[in-house]
């Protein structure tokens, strides 16, 4: 049977880069384990234990060439994995056999190893953020002073900027950034604890010495590759560990789906795409079209992660005294599930980031059908200074209004409010002034000093967290 004859998660197939899919491929997983098998053997002999260079530099040479059909087959017949997997690697360590997991329960390899896999998944990740938000905020300062309808209610507002609005998307990232960086900054290793986390066979070990014990624990958490330990944990890490984790990816997820519906949004306005390839297809039946597939995908696998952040909750809430084995099969499923979509979101929001397309004259269309109606406090304010009366003048401007809404709503034509109010008598004394008082870039504030101000002072200090982000072009798998 091929690789197309049995079900492929897409994730790996199709969205995830290959450096996440490794991260959580069986390879990693039990070239790990043995790694930390191998770690406990050379904290224990550093420490006075009985153990050899000869067992040490076994293990050694077979950390990498781990037989995981062999492996597989035994948990068939035991029905334990790391049982199983200890099997496999004692065969081929006859030598070291007798100290492999020594003191030790399954959970030393498998929570440890899963905290060894989230920590590099955030370091896989949290660059991915940095080079999004790095593209945004250049497209950000190219357009900061570009003019655009706001919408509230997904009604037309006052105006903003093209690039004042991506700092809205930027902001969420950066508080994504922040909050994803201070998990991976916070994690901390099970270490050696024993069945139930009191370390009891490790002090029986080194008989009674409760220092030894302590500085096995720093050694062994410090060959991980970690600063810390838990002191405190059952016969697993807190899950609580896991919530933090994945409740900081699904709202990544939120953020990158906020964004894309606002790409959707503006696409089809066609004020804005994302990149579309020369030779790519937009619809089967209908050639012309070019749909934002990178956006909506985005979106559908941000619903994803979204709904995943439930699962932590629940296995953390039904963990039964020190540890039931009732969460492992989720949390295969969950952790891996909500990096790999993670991952597979930064993946295309750098690729929309790097290629995202404006088209000025659209947005200036919709602007001059909306600014007349948007432009008559301004009139009333000049009127009011060349000597007019403040309630006459509104009284005026509201019958005016009332006429070109009629045209644009009822006839279907273009909102001519201007072209009344420069033939209204009325308006006379500021006839030449309303050209300037309709000019689109006084109606935008200070929308471009608050990106150069946002730009300098809150995006800034983060990319210089990440030296090494480069300008190169990211794709995606399909």
């Amino acid at each position: 049977m091929d690789e197309y004859s049995t079900y492929r998660n897409p994730l790996s197939s199709r969205y995830a880069s290959d450096q996440m899919s490794y991260n959580f491929s069986d390879r990693k997983k039990f070239t790990t384990w043995r790694k930390l098998w191998l770690y406990l053997a050379k904290a224990s002999k550093e420490l006075g234990l009985d153990v050899t260079d000869v067992q040490i530099a076994e293990m050694e040479s077979h950390v990498d060439d781990v037989n995981i059909k062999a492996a597989d087959e035994e948990e068939r017949k035991i029905k334990h994995d790391v049982m199983a997997h200890l099997h496999v690697f004692a065969t081929q360590c006859p030598t070291a056999s007798p100290i492999i997991h020594l003191g030790a329960t399954s959970c030393y390899v498998g929570d440890n190893t899963d905290l060894i896999v989230i920590k590099d998944g955030l370091d896989i990740l949290l660059p991915k953020i940095a080079q999004s938000i790095s593209r945004l905020a250049k497209f950000a300062e190219e357009y900061k002073s570009m003019p655009t309808l706001g919408f509230t209610h997904l009604q037309a507002a006052q105006l903003t900027t093209v690039g004042k609005r991506t700092c809205l998307w930027i902001q969420d990232l950066l508080m994504d950034e922040k909050a994803i960086r201070g998990v991976r900054d916070n994690l901390r290793f099970r270490g050696v604890k024993g069945t139930t986390g009191t370390q009891a066979s490790f002090l029986q070990l080194f008989q009674g010495d409760h220092e030894k014990v302590k500085q096995l624990d720093r050694l062994v958490t410090k060959m991980a590759g970690f600063n810390r330990s838990f002191i405190i944990c059952g016969q697993t890490y807190t899950r609580k560990l896991d919530i933090e984790c994945v409740s900081a990816l699904s709202s990544l997820a939120a953020s990158v789906h906020k964004m894309c519906t606002d790409i959707r949004l503006l696409a089809s306005r066609k004020e804005m795409e994302e990149p579309f390839e020369k030779s790519q297809v937009g619809s089967s039946a209908m050639p012309y079209k070019r749909n934002p597939m990178r956006s909506e995908r985005c979106c559908s696998l941000a619903r994803h992660l979204i709904t995943l952040a439930a699962n932590p909750f629940h296995t953390a809430a039904n963990q039964w005294m020190e540890r039931t084995l009732d969460d492992s099969a989720n949390r295969r499923i969950t952790l891996a599930e909500a990096f790999l979509t993670a991952d597979a979101l930064l993946q295309m929001t750098q690729n929309i980031s790097q290629g995202l397309v404006v088209y000025p004259k659209v947005i200036e269309r919709y602007i001059q059908e909306e600014l007349p109606f948007m432009a008559t406090e301004n009139i009333i304010v000049a009127m009011v200074k060349a000597g007019g009366d403040r309630q006459e003048c509104h009284e005026q401007i509201r019958v005016l209004s009332q006429q070109a809404g009629n045209v644009v709503k009822q006839q279907g034509g273009n909102n001519d409010l201007v072209q009344r109010i420069a033939s209204c008598s009325y308006f006379q004394p500021i006839h030449d002034q309303i050209q300037c008082l309709l000019d689109p870039k006084t109606f935008i504030g200070r929308a471009p000093q608050q990106v150069d101000e946002f730009l300098q002072e809150e995006v800034a200090p983060v990319l210089a967290l990440y030296p090494g982000l480069t300008s190169n072009s990211v794709e995606f798998k399909v």
